[in-house]
């Protein structure tokens, strides 16, 4: 049985792809890109244990878990993320990724724990997903505080197509000032820029 269009895991995919050009801007903009090392994060295990249940329920076990199980999952990485930027809330960028996160908490949260898509940025996937299978992004009969949600789509010309947030831009625009600042790149008022360690 197939369902309506809707996001997929390769989301996680063009968030990564986007995380790794930020990166590779650093350079090209003056900046040190191993100065990341220096960061002075608190409390990484929460990061890395929200990541962990993020991939497990969204590409490794999508349908082998009861729905409520993954729903519960799902949105517990986002508590575990907020917990981690707030431990972290005086690194420059930090406060907007965690705007960003929160906006696609609200979104969640008010929607039964999915973000909800909008059906004409999901009809551009062209691609269906089986029943049973769970989805942390999918159109919904009604859907609350949708211009939150998945409401922007990726060009369909590119490789790796999907849709994405206003959160997920925040998000990215905080990763993008976190590594700026924290690489020394040029276009960073050097007010800014923290003392080598």
């Amino acid at each position: 049985v197939l369902s309506q269009p809707r996001a997929d895991h390769r989301v996680e995919m063009i968030i990564g792809l986007a995380y790794l050009l930020v990166l590779a801007s650093v350079p090209l903009l003056g900046g040190r890109i191993t100065a990341l090392a220096d960061l002075p994060l608190r409390r990484p295990s929460l990061a890395v244990g929200a990541i962990a249940i993020q991939i497990l329920v969204i590409s490794v076990v999508p349908s082998g878990l009861p729905e409520a199980v993954s729903t519960t999952l799902h949105m517990s990485s986002y508590v575990l993320l907020g917990a981690f930027a707030w431990a972290n809330r005086r690194i420059v960028g930090v406060p907007i990724v965690a705007l960003g996160g929160l906006l696609n908490f609200i979104a969640i949260t008010a929607n039964g724990g999915v973000m909800p898509t909008d059906p004409d940025a999901a009809a551009s996937l062209a691609r269906q997903v089986p029943e049973g299978e769970f989805a942390n992004s999918q159109v919904l009969p009604d859907a609350k505080l949708q211009f939150l949600g998945d409401v922007f789509a990726t060009p369909a010309s590119l490789p790796v197509h999907n849709v994405f947030s206003i959160g997920d831009g925040i998000l990215l625009i905080g990763v993008f000032v976190l590594v700026h600042v924290a690489c020394g790149s040029k276009i960073v008022p050097r007010r800014f820029v923290p003392a080598p360690a």
